[in-house]
């Protein structure tokens, strides 16, 4: 693990998952630096990028003039293990909002101020593709749309979750929030994550507010969602909302 310390906790914590990344997260950094986020801080989980993802966050650490730790992983454990990582470590610094997005470039860092705004007023805020105002990127053809789209209606309908974008990886939380939803019960890794966080907070009774934004596919490299991947987290969602 890296890290450049600070005097005082950060206010704002980014939580950002690589892997293969070293191209995407210096603009990324980058970007949000210039939003004029008050207190920011950055935890990246590096999962042992063999393109020296972690090496580049390290370098970045070493510049940057607050809080930014980065967690080295050996081997790639899924993007739920990672965002379960860096929620405990933004607890363990004393955070009091986390936000979690992609390192792709595909979630907007000038859409991160807004999302602190509406969380003046809300547990947790999803940034959100299916409300009015958001999208997805004009270039997804149209079976990428459908998997997208009903997908995250069948998630919805399995759990009887209230929000529109169920599967969105765009979120920001109170501290209050993640400590709420329990940490150590967060079982998927895989596409299930997002929803079963949003699952467990409405569960516990949080005010879960949407946003909208626009979702710009990945600037390098391909996705990995299919309708196999759908159709595995509806059951494994089923079966977790069925034993609780």
């Amino acid at each position: 693990m890296s890290e450049s310390s600070s005097a005082a906790p950060p206010k704002v914590v980014v939580v950002i998952p690589t892997y293969n990344e070293v191209d995407n997260l210096p603009v990324l950094v980058d970007e949000l630096k210039q939003q004029g986020i008050d207190g920011l801080g950055f935890i990246i989980v590096d999962d042992g990028s063999p393109d020296g993802t972690g090496q580049m966050a390290d370098a970045l650490a070493e510049r940057f003039d607050g809080v930014f730790e980065v967690i080295h992983r050996e081997s790639k454990q899924g993007l739920g293990k990672s965002y379960v990582a860096g929620f405990q470590k933004a607890l363990e610094i004393g955070a009091e909002r986390v936000v979690q997005m992609d390192a792709d470039l595909s979630h907007p860092p000038a859409e991160v101020p807004a999302l602190l705004k509406v969380l003046d007023d809300a547990d947790i805020v999803i940034g959100s593709r299916y409300v009015e105002g958001g999208g997805v990127d004009p270039n997804w053809s149209w079976g990428r749309r459908q998997i997208s789209y009903w997908g995250g209606f069948g998630i919805r309908m399995v759990l009887g979750l209230k929000v529109r974008d169920s599967t969105s990886g765009f979120k920001a939380f109170r501290r209050s929030a993640l400590e709420a939803v329990g940490l150590e019960r967060l079982k998927l890794s895989g596409y299930g994550f997002q929803p079963e966080v949003t699952y467990r907070a409405q569960k516990a009774g949080l005010k879960v507010a949407e946003h909208p934004f626009t979702f710009i596919d990945r600037t390098a490299g391909r996705s990995k969602m299919s309708t196999g991947i759908a159709l595995e987290a509806l059951f494994r969602l089923a079966i977790m909302r069925i034993r609780g």
